[in-house]
């Protein structure tokens, strides 16, 4: 922030007097009317919120150097200059069930709908580095995402899709070494050169230890190995994101929003540190490094959030790590409207909930969307649930008005001010983080997950007693308990039977000797840290090797992770 200069501390006195003597006249007759008086008013995340704010709140602030234009440094105000005005949101809803065939249809059904971005969820075999002939994982194939064992169903998935004209994201975290190197391998069996591929995976491994628990290995070897999957995206699919480093699970798991962006950005700051320490020029990485973020309830926190992040980010990469090329200070991000915030109390509330989760984020200024479905706290969400969240976004972007103005929340006191106090207390906290030894210590010691878990229970019991309203659920309840008419979505029941085939076929065809090979080579270099592992697992993966098979050399060469209890 900018000094504050004599006058300008006169005329902040003035106003804060001016301001609280209006509040013992004006607000006090009204307040004295209301009966049951709310004393305090707080944002979701827990902060205080005053009655009105004034210029006195935002005395501090210059307005080239914490606000400044959209596209300028320090990109409080949007990554890009015309924003919405010169490109829309890319709407991009998630996709994944059962096998690859039936992923392949939903993702054609959205971009039928006008999605124009794939988003994909693999099932829990994937994501945990097993095959779908596990005995202990089998019984998850193809349930909360798609089933993929080998390159062979990656083809599926994407046929046709056009790789070069589709951004495709990948939602895969322990295993997405692995993930990318089939997307690569795809591409090139179909000659589509990697310099045209676009699209991310999601690849933060750090956030699985502190949200979604779909870890693995231990930290250290995890980190590197994400290390290896941003030099070689950024060598071989130069405009695809290796790196969507995720504060939508800590979110969804019970953070605020300070602790979202702090210790997201805790987690980017380690895997961008790991390679400047191997040796890699850090310019070459972070301008391929993206966010992923959770917009909640509160409707103009969330978009203080959003503009605090990016203003932070900038900030980091320039003044902590010391990146000179503007492009590695822009905060590229993609948003999700909650989870977790969705009832299967009155579904039909979940269309209002999302569409104002949304705005939010569109007001925010997200460069890409995923709009929750009304159904999605019972299941997969249906062919119907999607496309009203596709077409929500579509009103927002066609009907609406929001997109035409570049953040025109900004220069409001109580916007300017909140953006504020979440880019300081986010950069408290991650020097609190940085003092216990960074994310890995914040994660190996149980801060990281005490923290959530403190958060989480107290905003539980905020629900509980009643002082945080959630309609339909705590307040305004119905005696119904039915699904209001919806339709829930049902996995087809054969799906296991037809993977565990074709799995079998391509073990039958492939050729063994190229297999064991490739992982024999992964086996030999594991141990090695400072090795780039990625080109022995695209050889791997183009011998049609599986997920499994890979992963498991890993697994016996650093072992897997066992986690701190957090109470």
């Amino acid at each position: 922030m900018a000094s504050v200069d004599a006058s300008m501390l006169a005329a902040t006195r003035e106003t804060a007097a001016a301001t609280e003597s209006w509040r013992g006249a004006r607000p006090a007759r009204d307040y004295a009317r209301v009966e049951p008086r709310r004393e305090t008013f707080r944002t979701l995340s827990g902060s205080p919120i005053d009655d009105v704010y004034t210029p006195a709140d935002v005395a501090a602030l210059s307005f080239t150097e914490d606000i400044g234009f959209p596209g300028e440094y320090p990109y409080t105000r949007g990554p890009h200059a015309s924003m919405y005005r010169g490109r829309p949101w890319t709407i991009r809803q998630v996709a994944g069930f059962g096998q690859a065939e039936d992923t392949n249809g939903r993702f054609k059904y959205l971009l039928a709908h006008g999605e124009n971005g794939l988003s994909t969820d693999f099932d829990l075999p994937t994501l945990l580095g097993y095959d779908s002939d596990h005995p202990v994982y089998r019984r998850e194939v193809g349930k909360i995402g798609v089933a993929v064992d080998t390159v062979a169903d990656a083809h599926v998935l994407f046929d046709g899709i056009p790789l070069d004209e589709v951004s495709t994201s990948l939602t895969i975290n322990a295993s997405a070494a692995v993930g990318l190197a089939m997307y690569r391998v795809v591409g090139d069996e179909r000659g589509v050169d990697g310099s045209r591929l676009t699209g991310t995976t999601q690849n933060d491994i750090l956030k699985e230890y502190t949200a979604q628990n779909e870890f693995v290995y231990p930290p250290q070897p995890s980190v590197d190995l994400v290390v290896d999957t941003m030099e070689y995206g950024a060598q071989v699919m130069p405009r695809f994101n290796p790196l969507n480093v995720c504060g939508y699970h800590l979110r969804d798991a019970g953070s605020t929003a300070v602790e979202e962006v702090g210790l997201t950005f805790s987690a980017a700051l380690c895997y961008l540190e790991r390679a400047h320490e191997r040796g890699i020029d850090v310019d070459s990485l972070a301008p391929r490094v993206s966010f992923f973020w959770n917009v909640h309830n509160d409707f103009l926190e969330e978009v203080a959030k959003l503009r605090a992040a990016r203003r932070l980010w900038a900030r980091l990469t320039r003044e902590r790590l010391g990146c000179h090329d503007p492009r590695s200070w822009v905060m590229r991000s993609h948003c999700q409207t909650s989870g977790v915030s969705l009832t299967a109390q009155q579904p039909l509330n979940n269309i209002a909930r999302t569409a104002v989760q949304a705005l939010a984020a569109v007001l925010g200024g997200t460069q890409s969307l995923h709009t929750n479905s009304l159904d999605e706290a019972f299941s997969i969400p249906s062919e119907e649930a999607i496309k009203i969240a596709v077409r929500t976004q579509q009103i927002l972007l066609e009907e609406s008005g929001a997109a035409d103005v570049v953040d025109p929340l900004g220069g409001s006191y109580y916007i300017e001010a909140q953006t504020s106090r979440i880019e300081e207390e986010a950069r408290d906290l991650i020097g609190r983080i940085d003092d216990i030894g960074g994310m890995i210590g914040a994660i190996e010691s149980g801060y990281a997950n005490q923290i959530i878990a403190d958060s989480a229970w107290e905003q539980q019991q905020a629900i509980e007693s009643g002082d945080r309203t959630i309609v339909g659920m705590n307040a305004f309840v119905d005696d119904d308990r039915s699904t209001g008419g919806i339709e829930i979505f049902r996995p087809d029941p054969g799906v296991l039977e037809r993977q565990l085939e074709r799995l079998a076929d391509v073990k039958r065809t492939r050729e063994s000797r190229r297999v064991a090979d490739a992982l024999k080579a992964i086996e030999r270099e594991a141990p090695v840290l400072e090795t780039n592992l990625m080109p022995f697992i695209e050889e791997a993966v183009r011998a049609r090797a599986t997920v499994g098979e890979i992963c498991d050399v890993l697994r016996n060469a650093w072992g897997i992770h066992q986690p701190s209890t957090v109470f």
